[in-house]
């Protein structure tokens, strides 16, 4: 796993949107920010400008109400809070924070370890930089994630607190956080009567309505190894599509691949996939599955989505060939390769 803050991420999915006044008066506002140590792209769809740029800052405000409660990197946050008491004592949280941690652990629990919060902790061994040019030695490795382990983190509902059980562990929601706030975004907007909109988290989107002109949003998809082509077009009216990947940051040693998304449980880099990118109705689940899927490698990732039938992924495999889920046959998806 890894941190948003660790690394940039290089765009695989392209949206396709107009921009326009259209003869039943709605229209589309845009606008960018950076929230949660990323790029945000926030797209309303309104009947007039006025209540589109009010509903852009509602979102605004709430993406910034979930940073303050959950985010590793704020002092003040809850979660710090959590880390800062490792070893020490359990630590009272909001209802939404301990729920978001229980989701988190679960997927610890059906990834046996691919997914954990608590990678937070992790030495930075690694270097994709351009620096490297050997491996860690397997001590290095192996001490690198000693703090790191989902088993270690102690739930309390009765209490609604949470419990480091290793001084000097820490969590951190990362993606998947990024993930629960556009699911929480456009749920307000829903209430709102907004019945349109993209809440779009550095490339992990969160889609629902339509376009001002009625036809349904377009996802783009790139490969990395081929940039300036478009592979797939997949029409998305209601849900959510997430990917994880390591087209920008990785290393090559002894002419391997190795990734900057790490295994927590071993503390290797994983291998074998450049890219995942998962589609289905809740952008925090599709995060925790296109994340997990890269440490879990190719069979093992396909084994756990088929499980999941609202879920469907298309994989890049570290060679460019373009793999995708046998479920993917329910969905409109028009590959172009």
């Amino acid at each position: 796993m890894s941190n948003k803050k660790t690394f940039s991420r290089k765009f695989l999915l392209i949206l396709f949107a107009i921009s326009c006044f259209l003869g039943n008066a709605q229209v589309l506002r845009k606008r960018t920010t950076l929230l949660m140590g990323g790029r945000f792209d926030i797209t309303i769809v309104a009947q007039d400008s006025l209540t589109a740029e009010n509903s852009i800052d509602e979102i605004i405000a709430e993406i910034t109400r979930i940073e303050n409660l959950i985010s590793d990197w704020k002092p003040t946050s809850q979660v710090s809070e959590v880390n800062q008491n490792a070893g020490i004592r359990p630590v009272k949280v909001d209802k939404e924070v301990f729920e978001l941690a229980q989701r988190a652990l679960h997927f610890s629990e059906i990834t046996n370890g691919a997914f954990d919060i608590s990678f937070a902790a992790m030495d930075r061994i690694w270097k994709f930089d351009g620096s490297m040019t050997e491996m860690p030695s397997a001590e290095a490795i192996k001490k690198s994630v000693e703090k790191v382990g989902y088993k270690n983190i102690i739930l309390d509902s009765t209490q609604s607190t949470i419990f480091l059980k290793l001084k000097g562990m820490k969590i951190g929601f990362g993606a998947l956080g990024e993930g629960y706030a556009t699911n929480k975004c456009r749920d307000l907007m829903l209430a709102k009567g907004i019945t349109s909109g993209i809440v779009n988290a550095s490339g992990d989107m969160t889609v629902w309505g339509r376009q001002p002109n009625g036809k349904e949003w377009k996802i783009g998809m790139t490969n990395p190894f081929h940039t300036d082509e478009v592979f797939a077009v997949v029409p998305l009216k209601e849900g959510a599509v997430t990917t994880s990947g390591s087209y920008e940051k990785f290393v090559v040693l002894n002419g391997k691949r190795y990734s900057h998304i790490i295994n927590p449980s071993t503390g290797y880099p994983s291998t074998g996939l450049c890219s995942v990118s998962v589609f289905g109705p809740n952008a925090e689940t599709a995060n925790g599955f296109s994340t997990s899927i890269m440490v879990l490698g190719k069979e093992a990732g396909l084994n756990l989505i088929k499980k999941y039938p609202d879920y469907s992924c298309i994989m890049i495999t570290d060679n460019g060939k373009i793999l995708k889920s046998k479920n993917f046959k329910k969905t409109k998806l028009h590959l172009k390769n």
